[in-house]
């Protein structure tokens, strides 16, 4: 029943937020300026459900409470992607101009490559978990070295596009987007509600899940596999934010303290939501967009890293 209430009040916060950011100083302009605000809120809330839900699972498989579905290289992917499209293509050509056609290849090209990644480690008997996050280190770091070689030989010009590219921001996000965004998402978190109740169990360790009689394998890629489209997704439609499921998932953690991941899952994408939407009511009206929202929280987000590693060494 408490933490019934905690998810209640959180979400009166953020829908609080939510109305603050829709109505606050719109000085009568419904027709123009509700529906702007509107599609950036829709596409807050999206990017908060899908990192906070792929943060959340991804440490329950990994038994880590300081990694995140970045650690895969996603995000170096991304970048990648934007960098070869404009190294090699130019700025003006499609797959950079048109935002439908590089959001379907990057979220593509970003779910082939984790499936890629899952079936080679998977497919020649049991493979650690960790061996799996050690692949998608180096690979982000490759996928990372290369683009920064090809940034330095790109025109000033261009490379001001790619640099757009790094930081997430929802000031130029595209309806159309949003709305196929939301389908995607949508989809994906029905499929893996269903498995939220075998999160439980799996937080228990291999052994106990399998022996509780949870197919502990299959449970493992499929959530995997939504953690990628999910992550995928939000860093194509708004660009990444490495730090920020860390700190959702964390706080959701210290808030509710229950191992029920309905409620860590529900209470993170909350305090997503809060954050998001409440940062950037401050980038806006208080630093007058003087700096992003992805800046203020990887900055934060790097500090609460480093206090996590910390803490985890003291305990240890």
């Amino acid at each position: 029943m408490r933490n019934s209430f905690k998810i209640v009040i959180l979400a009166l916060v953020a829908a609080g937020c939510v109305g603050i950011y829709l109505f606050h100083q719109l000085n009568g302009s419904f027709d123009y300026a509700l529906p702007r605000r509107g599609i950036k809120v829709l596409a807050m809330v999206l990017t908060g459900l899908a990192i906070a839900y792929a943060t959340v699972v991804f440490q329950t498989i990994t038994h880590n409470r300081i990694l995140t579905p970045s650690i895969m290289g996603l995000d170096s992917l991304y970048l990648l992607i934007q960098t070869l499209a404009i190294f090699f293509l130019g700025s003006d050509h499609i797959t950079i101009v048109n935002k439908q056609v590089n959001f379907i290849l990057s979220v593509l090209t970003m779910v082939v490559f984790a499936l890629l990644i899952y079936q080679f480690l998977f497919k020649k008997g049991q493979r650690p978990i960790y061996f799996l996050l050690l692949v998608g280190i180096i690979v982000g770091t490759f996928f990372q070295s290369i683009s920064t070689f090809l940034q330095v030989l790109i025109d000033p010009n261009e490379f001001q596009i790619v640099q757009d590219k790094m930081f997430a921001s929802f000031n130029n996000v595209n309806g159309d987007l949003v709305w196929l965004s939301l389908l995607v998402i949508g989809m994906v978190i029905l499929i893996g509600w269903r498995s939220i109740p075998y999160l439980d169990v799996l937080s228990l360790g291999r052994e106990t899940a399998i022996n509780l009689g949870v197919s502990y394998d299959k449970i493992v890629k499929q959530m995997l596999v939504i953690s990628a489209i999910l992550i995928s997704v939000s860093t194509a439609l708004v660009g990444p934010i490495t730090f920020f499921g860390l700190i959702v998932a964390n706080l959701s953690y210290q808030f509710f303290k229950t191992y029920k991941h309905s409620t860590l899952i529900s209470g993170a994408v909350l305090m997503s939501v809060i954050a998001l939407v409440g940062g950037q009511w401050v980038v806006e009206r208080i630093f007058t967009f003087s700096t992003t929202l992805s800046v203020i929280i990887n900055f934060i987000g790097g500090v609460y890293f480093i206090y996590l590693l910390l803490k985890e060494s003291r305990s240890a």
